[in-house]
């Protein structure tokens, strides 16, 4: 694909360019070369989004659709996801550099989540309350919350857009996306599917630009009354600052440093695979990446071993080709920063044991998948999210030691246990402090699911039946049932 593509940003069911006309390019990380030019909106597009958005919420005719209604559109989308899942996840490939079989797969499969949504939409109910007074009817019903301001990376963009956007809509609310300024066009060609799926204009806005001002303008507009953010924790802290100039709600997805642990009764052959999925999976881009290994001593040397054979036959190249087992990193910026984080970890007595560089066969923007041994707990690599194929190792006695070190971080999204005694695992699981903890496996997710995170990891949950009542507020309604007058106000019984 030599031709420059253009695109435009969705506001109140139409295309445009922004009222600048202003473009910035994205490039393919792996050729290094542009692709495409994506709008960059200003703070007049971002109100003409957040106002389409409140104005179809506030009079319809999203607001005057039944819930059955609304589902129907959730369930249209859904299908076209799975009809066009190959095309949308090569666009998604060619601007990030994620492997196709993962973007076509992930396409596909968040369709998924938009017809689990799509059944959801009618299943919100309130409550009859047994009140402690005579002739008083009072129950509760929820209500939407108006115009959610949903914040995608742009690493599982689709995947994001879906917890966010099939709980919003399906309540009942209104959305403006903002995509990542590093890889916005998948969520640019997902907006022609919402148009083609029928909702009416301004329920889905999409627009496109940086932090300031377009993220700025949308996270502390007077009518946003939800944020849903997944990123980093510098953005995560002015969105909270943002957010007091318009009270909205806050949920914060901000990714970790997952703790992987293999005991010594582990299938080793299990743990291996599951590890490497884990770190090197999606080229270490992932927010719950299991990018702190912690081996029991026994079986360390084994275990690294049979790891290490598998790691340095990875083939790197091409994303969109189906050989191809690890593709580039998004960003030279996040190549530059493992670099130096790689320097100080050895300056520090981190041991290499396979990687650390960039490829000399490819251009683009390539790193070797890379396993550090690190002496002990004081390395900075341990606990610093790296968004990359690094992979920080330690070992362990017993199963307290596992557990502190584990716990000894400022993050809390996931972690991984592989054991094959039961007692043990659960006993791990429960003491592990973070939202996700897989046993026996790595990396697995459902619609059904809630995820989300403990500590610096965020607050907030996403997926599942409940993620849907977080974008709604409960109204409580007293029923007099009596025929006779309210008493005299100033005689007291």
């Amino acid at each position: 694909m030599t031709e420059v593509q253009k695109y435009q940003m969705l506001i109140d069911g139409s295309w445009t360019s922004g009222i600048d006309g202003k473009f910035f390019e994205s490039v393919n990380p792996y050729t290094g070369r542009v692709w495409c030019r994506v709008p960059e909106a200003n703070s007049q597009d971002v109100n003409s989004a957040v106002e389409a958005a409140h104005k179809a919420f506030s009079r319809g005719p999203w607001s005057k659709m039944t819930p059955t209604e609304r589902g129907r559109c959730l369930r249209r989308l859904a299908d076209l996801l799975s009809e066009m899942s190959e095309p949308l996840g090569k666009i998604e490939t060619i601007d990030t550099g994620k492997m196709l079989k993962e973007t076509r797969w992930q396409a596909k499969y968040i369709a998924e989540f938009f017809h689990f949504y799509a059944g959801c939409a009618d299943k919100i109910s309130g409550e009859t309350l047994p009140i402690d007074k005579p002739d008083l009817f009072v129950f509760t019903e929820r209500e939407p919350l108006g115009v959610v301001a949903a914040i995608v990376p742009w690493n599982s963009q689709l995947f994001l857009v879906a917890v966010k956007l099939g709980p919003a809509l399906a309540a009942g609310n209104t959305v403006v996306l903002k995509a990542s300024e590093h890889a916005s066009a998948a969520m640019l060609e997902f907006g022609k599917l919402v148009e083609k799926a029928g909702f009416p204009p301004g329920v889905v806005n999409i627009i496109t630009g940086h932090g300031d001002p377009c993220g700025k303008e949308l996270t502390s507009h007077p009518l946003v009354a939800r944020i849903s953010f997944t990123g980093g924790p510098r953005s995560a802290q002015n969105i909270i600052k943002n957010s007091a100039e318009n009270f909205a709600e806050v949920s914060l997805e901000l990714g970790g440093k997952s703790p992987f642990i293999v005991f010594e009764d582990a299938n080793l052959e299990s743990a291996v695979n599951g590890s490497i999925a884990g770190i090197f999976g999606a080229t270490g881009q992932s927010c719950v990446a299991g990018s702190r290994l912690y081996l029991h001593e026994n079986i360390a040397e084994k275990f690294l071993e049979k790891m290490l054979e598998i790691v340095r036959s990875i083939n790197m190249g091409d994303p969109l080709e189906e050989a191809t087992q690890m593709g580039p990193l998004c960003t030279m910026g996040q190549i530059e920063n493992i670099e130096n984080e790689l320097k100080t970890a050895k300056s520090q007595g981190g041991q290499l044991l396979c990687g650390g560089n960039r490829p000399e066969n490819l251009e683009g923007y390539f790193f070797q998948p890379t396993i550090i041994s690190c002496p002990d707990h004081s390395l900075k690599i341990v606990d610093t999210e790296l968004f990359g194929p690094v992979l920080s190792v330690l070992t362990f006695r017993e199963e307290e030691e596992a557990i502190n070190l584990a716990n000894d971080t400022k993050h809390g999204l996931a972690a991984g246990i592989f054991s094959e005694n039961s007692a043990r695992s659960m006993r791990v699981a429960k003491s592990v402090k973070a939202g996700i903890v897989w046993v026996n496996t790595y990396r697995v997710v459902s619609p059904i699911a809630q995820f989300g995170g403990f500590k610096g990891s965020g607050y907030g949950r996403e997926s599942g039946f409940q993620a849907m009542y977080d974008y709604t507020r409960p109204k409580t309604i007293w029923l007099n049932t009596s025929n006779e007058p309210m008493s005299n106000p100033f005689v007291m019984r």
